[in-house]
């Protein structure tokens, strides 16, 4: 489909005798937020990283804007970009020096301005000299969302983005990266333990356990849709039992 900007196929991932993650497929679109939800260790970052490329999987493909990342990695992964938490940017630079760096590696044109622009649009212009490392919790993560869209990416993965933020900080980016899906030419693949924000800002969901998808839908009607009164109800009971349905 022209509107496929991911497309996730039969992937699987094994560790020895451990199964990480066990044959799953979906795809996220132009202008969609898919959450990408589940208790710790269903397999999200995993499957993370290897949209990424950063590990290899065991067998089944993922395309980015029909480029494989196992076969055309270059091609694939200079059409995407991640934040997440657990990744922070180099300390001993500077906020301009980190966007700078990595402006240079995604070869951006206009790569001043873009830095500009950018150290506007995440309230960072004060701290543009700053050496990361010193930065707040929230503000690095600020940064790290700067980063994340310096190439202005048709796929934006975000692992937890708002994890460190104070709920103002939070609401603000939820609507930015609302936004930019809105009006960019860009799909969203969003990891999240906050429910709430799941709910207010995702298109669809697909639910992990153990590797597999259980579940996947319209965040706003699937608790509708298994008996529950709310996403963070059917997220609890995803991960205490299994919701029947067809993992795939």
């Amino acid at each position: 489909m022209a509107n496929r900007v991911l497309a996730v196929a039969h992937l699987y991932k094994q560790y020895g005798d451990f199964v990480a993650v066990n044959g799953i497929s979906f795809t996220v679109h132009r202008h969609e937020i898919l959450g990408l939800v589940g208790p710790n260790g269903a397999g999200k970052t995993t499957t993370i990283n290897m949209i990424l490329g950063v590990l290899e999987p065991t067998s089944g493909s993922i395309t980015i804007q029909g480029f494989d990342v196992r076969t055309e990695r270059q091609r694939a992964l200079a059409r995407a970009n991640f934040a997440a938490v657990y990744a922070p940017l180099p300390g001993n630079l500077t906020v301009e020096q980190n966007l700078r760096i990595y402006g240079m590696l995604y070869s951006v044109r206009g790569l001043t301005a873009r830095i500009e622009a950018l150290l506007e649009t995440f309230d960072l212009r004060r701290f543009r000299r700053v050496k990361c490392g010193i930065l707040s919790s929230g503000e690095q993560t600020r940064v790290q969302l700067a980063k994340a869209f310096l190439n202005e990416p048709s796929l934006l993965l975000l692992d937890e983005p708002t994890a460190s933020l104070d709920p103002s900080a939070a609401r603000d980016t939820r609507e930015r990266i609302r936004h930019y899906a809105s009006t960019g030419d860009v799909a969203v693949l969003w990891t999240s333990h906050n429910m709430h924000e799941v709910e207010d800002t995702c298109d669809r969901a697909v639910f992990l356990s153990h590797g597999r998808i259980l579940l996947e839908g319209d965040p706003k009607q699937l608790p509708i849709e298994h008996g529950q009164k709310s996403l963070e109800d059917l997220f609890i009971a995803v991960a205490r039992e299994p919701v029947s349905g067809d993992a795939h």
